[in-house]
Order: C-alpha cells, then sequence, then structure tokens
C-alpha cells in the first residue's frame, strides 16, 4: 500500500475546535469527573479537579460545549448562579431522575475553561426557555458596562465580562429539544439569533441546529426556512455554524451491545459506521452549499462517539461505559475525516469528556484513569491549527465480515506553521500487519519521529491497570530520499513528525 503525499498543495486550515469536547449535567460528567467543589479532599483548584485538568491540558482541549446536550433544554441559567446554598434544586429528568444542586452553573464553567485554557460554547434553551432568557444570558456574559445583567454578575462575584465564542439556539429540537418540525425551528431560530447581541469587540458566533445524522431533510427544511427572506445581516453574523450530531451505535438503539466484550464482527460494523461519517459530512454540506457555498458558515459535529450499554451495576441514566481499542479505532477514523472535511468542518466535540459514553477519562472518587481515546487526542493533537494537505491512499483493502466491511487503513496528513508534517494512520485490521510506503511529491525527509497506540480490538484501561493500552514511541518505519516505509500492527494507529529538507 502506498500513501501519497503533495507536501506542496494545501486544503484547507484544520481549525483547533476540531478537536473539541462536550460536557453535560449527566451521570459523574460534571460532579465527580471535572468539579468536586473547593472543600473537597481530591485536590482542586476553585472547585475543579486538578488532576483531570492537568490531563485535559495535555491534550490540548480547544473548546468545551455546555451545558448539554438534552440538559441544556430543560436549563434555566439563573438557577445556577448567586450564593450556593440559595440556588435551586432540580430533577434531571433526562438523566437518571437525580437531584441537580446546580453548584456547577454559568461561573463555574468559565472558571473551568480559564483553567483549561479553551474557547467557550454554551448551549442555550430553546426547547423550553424564552428569548428573553436567552437573550439575558448573554448580556450576563458578556456585557462590559452598565445593566441589569452586568450588574448581578458582579454582585455574583464577576465584575469583568467573559468571552462568550459560540452559542448554540437550541440542542437536538427535532427530539428531546422540543419534537419541533423542521420549519417551525426554523423560524425559532431566526426570532432567537435575533436577540443574541455582540456587547464587546468579539462577536458571538451562533450556531443552528442541524439534523441528527442522516436526516437530510431536517437540514434541508430548516435552511430553507431560516433563508427564505434574506437575513438582516446575510449569512455572516445570521448563522455561523450548522451542528450535526452523530453517534456510533453497533448494533440498535435498544439493545447497543457491550463496550467489552464483542465479537470481531462487532468490531467491524462499528467501523463501517464509523466511516459512515463521511457521507453524513459530504451530504450535509451539499445541502449547505446551496445556500453558502462560499463555505462561511461552520459545520460543527458537536456530538460524536460511540455508545454502548452502560457497565453493570451502574445508573441506566449515566451512560457510563467502558472505553477500548475499538472505541479508540472509531475515534481514529473520525478525526482523519473531519480532518479531510475541514474546508466546512470547523468544530468536532466529542461526547462526553469525562464518565459518560466515550469519554476520555473515567474516575472512581480519587482515581483517574486515561482512556485509549485519550490517547488518540494526544496523538493527534499536532493536526490542530495546522494546514490539511493533499494525500491519498493506493491499493488500500476492505476489511471485515460480510456486510460489515471497511478500508484496512485511513489516513490524514497536515503541516504545521514550522514546517513539520504530521501523518496519521489507523490500520483497523485486527489480525494482519499492513506495510505502507509513503511518498513526498518533491522534498526529501531529513527526520521522523512516531507514536504508536496497539492491542487487541477489546484492550481497555482500569483503575487496577491503568497503562494496559498506552501511546508508545514507534520504531517500526525506515525512510530514505522521499519515502518513509512504515510496518504497523494489527489494530494499531501510528502518529509519524516529519521533518523535510
Amino acid at each position: 500500500m502506498k500513501l501519497h503525499i503533495n507536501e506542496n498543495r494545501k486544503l484547507s486550515h484544520i481549525e483547533p475546535e476540531v478537536y473539541g469536547h462536550f460536557s453535560e449535567h449527566l451521570g459523574r460528567c460534571i460532579y465527580g469527573g471535572l468539579f468536586v467543589g473547593k472543600d473537597s479532599k481530591i485536590a482542586n483548584v476553585n472547585g475543579m479537579r486538578s488532576d483531570v485538568v492537568d490531563a485535559l491540558k495535555e491534550i490540548k482541549v480547544p473548546v468545551l460545549r455546555w451545558p448539554g446536550g438534552n440538559f441544556a433544554d430543560e436549563y434555566h441559567w439563573m438557577d445556577g448562579i448567586g450564593p450556593k446554598d440559595k440556588r435551586k434544586k432540580m430533577i434531571n429528568n433526562h438523566w437518571g431522575g437525580v437531584i441537580e444542586d446546580n453548584s456547577f452553573g454559568t461561573h463555574e464553567y468559565f472558571e473551568l475553561c480559564k483553567q483549561l485554557g479553551c474557547k467557550t460554547y454554551v448551549n442555550g434553551n430553546v426547547g423550553s426557555g424564552t428569548v428573553r432568557e436567552m437573550s439575558e444570558w448573554v448580556e450576563y456574559m458578556t456585557f462590559n458596562g452598565v445593566s441589569p445583567m452586568a450588574e448581578l454578575r458582579a454582585e455574583n462575584g464577576h465584575k469583568e465580562p467573559w468571552t462568550l465564542d459560540y452559542i448554540g439556539i437550541g440542542n437536538e429540537n427535532w427530539g428531546c429539544g422540543g419534537n419541533m418540525t423542521a420549519d417551525y425551528y426554523g423560524n425559532k431560530y431566526r426570532n432567537y439569533q435575533t436577540y443574541i447581541r455582540n456587547y464587546g469587540d468579539k462577536p458571538v458566533k451562533k450556531v443552528c441546529c442541524g439534523p441528527n445524522s442522516d436526516d437530510y431533510r431536517w437540514s434541508s427544511e430548516v435552511l430553507e426556512t431560516c433563508f427564505r427572506h434574506p437575513a438582516p445581516a446575510g449569512t455572516h453574523g445570521f448563522m455561523d455554524g450548522f451542528s450535526v450530531h452523530y453517534y456510533v451505535v453497533v448494533n440498535s438503539w435498544e439493545h447497543k451491545g457491550s463496550a467489552k466484550e464483542f465479537s470481531k464482527e462487532e468490531y467491524y460494523r462499528a467501523m463501517r459506521k464509523a466511516y459512515y461519517m463521511d457521507e453524513i459530512i459530504t451530504r450535509n454540506d451539499a445541502i449547505l452549499s446551496q445556500y453558502d457555498p462560499d463555505k462561511k458558515i461552520a459545520m460543527l459535529l458537536d456530538e460524536w462517539g460511540c455508545w454502548h450499554d452502560v457497565e453493570e451495576g451502574t445508573n441506566p441514566g449515566f451512560l457510563y461505559q467502558q472505553n477500548s481499542m475499538r472505541d479508540a479505532q472509531v475515534a481514529a477514523a473520525t478525526l482523519n475525516i473531519l480532518n479531510k472535511h475541514s474546508d466546512r468542518v470547523k468544530m468536532g466535540c466529542l461526547a462526553q469528556i469525562v464518565n459518560v459514553l466515550q469519554a476520555v477519562i473515567l474516575t472512581e472518587d480519587d482515581k483517574m484513569v486515561l482512556t485509549p481515546t485519550y490517547h488518540v487526542f494526544h496523538m493527534y493533537r499536532y493536526h490542530q491549527d495546522a494546514d490539511l494537505l493533499e494525500s491519498y491512499l493506493e491499493d488500500v483493502k476492505d476489511v471485515g465480515i460480510g456486510e460489515d466491511v471497511a478500508a484496512n487503513v485511513n489516513e490524514s496528513v497536515s503541516i504545521d506553521k514550522d514546517g513539520v508534517v504530521t501523518i496519521t494512520l489507523s490500520n483497523i485490521d485486527a489480525d494482519e500487519n499492513n506495510d505502507i510506503d509513503i511518498d513526498f511529491r518533491d522534498k526529501e525527509i531529513e527526520s521522523v519521529e512516531g507514536f504508536e497506540l496497539s492491542g487487541d480490538m477489546m484492550d481497555y484501561n482500569t483503575f487496577d491497570d491503568p497503562s494496559k493500552v498506552r501511546e508508545k514511541s514507534f520504531e517500526g518505519f525506515n525512510f530514505e530520499g522521499r519515502e518513509v516505509k512504515v510496518k504497523m500492527k494489527p489494530c494499531s494507529l501510528v502518529t509519524l513528525r516529519v521533518k523535510l529538507k
């Protein structure tokens, strides 16, 4: 197999936010995962878990979406401000029926993003909220002057405004966010976005609720409604982003299958479904391009990942699942696909960051473990803020069982501002090595550094064995002139950092 790279042709820019994450008031994602409170015996800074924050900084989390998810369209932001002992308690109807005490709210979210050094993405409540409520929340977060909301923010201990980078106008409004029709939501979007004011020098980017994966009818009808009459501000500032959600569910929504014990057929089915992301992006991009041919509206894959059955003995509403090499392969393939579509895709948010679904970190009391998916994000972090290079694979073969087949190798290539080329390769073949000859078009190679993640498809990390699957130095290559020859193990991922002469 050959990988051809044209180091002279930059196709598009890979925004850091493509490697973003998602945090919801769900299970132990916020409470016990990211946030333990200032009085906890677990080491923390202003209530944020120090071990988790430090680990997330290592993968350069670029943006964090909050507070949901399903939770967003039942969240009323004023319940989460002011003295903690006076904050309203509520039932988290979507996720486990547990008490939500609102001790993590707007101020805590911005403190977490400050510690992570990441951009902010708040999801507003369209499902059960009001235009006024969302408008006043933006004022509370961003207005620097004399106003009721700015004064309230100061009374609650933060005189200076924050920077709000993105706001979602609702979440999954085709389902949990109100069971709306596309035309009804499109008009809602037009209405709500009107009152998202820009109070500072940096405009807040507005995100429209796009489809559930391949519901292209929703995409078409929402956009047709939104653009039925000319937007007052044109495309820019009226709609900056269009969200798409897609989960890899191996079997069915009723019987998803185990995260730890699965057949080889189920492994390849997960990979086939992971590759389907490419078609979802391509077809939604074509619909967007009817209204935005210059690609000024970003596509945001702001929920993606594997959704398996919960671990035995855990609350079904907490969506706690283990994370194996199969999940790592899905993550690698997905990130390669998002890179390849970086002309339109400007954000991706893995669901979810800690203790929920395909998390990069699991916690148990004061213990923490990094999942195989965490190591994928660490190996792929070099793509952030780099330029996608033209590349293609020759002599790719399908592997799998029955109808569950997929290309045995997937890849993407970028070049950073220092001229270093990053190549990420995934060999999904569960049994066979793959030899790959990498060929640059013109320039000779000065040096190569490699990293590898490999193991059996069902390998995963536990609190007793936290390093069973981990990133290691990769030595399975040699280079001469313009070529690198790589030998990949079965079920493995490789990152190469190449300096050219």
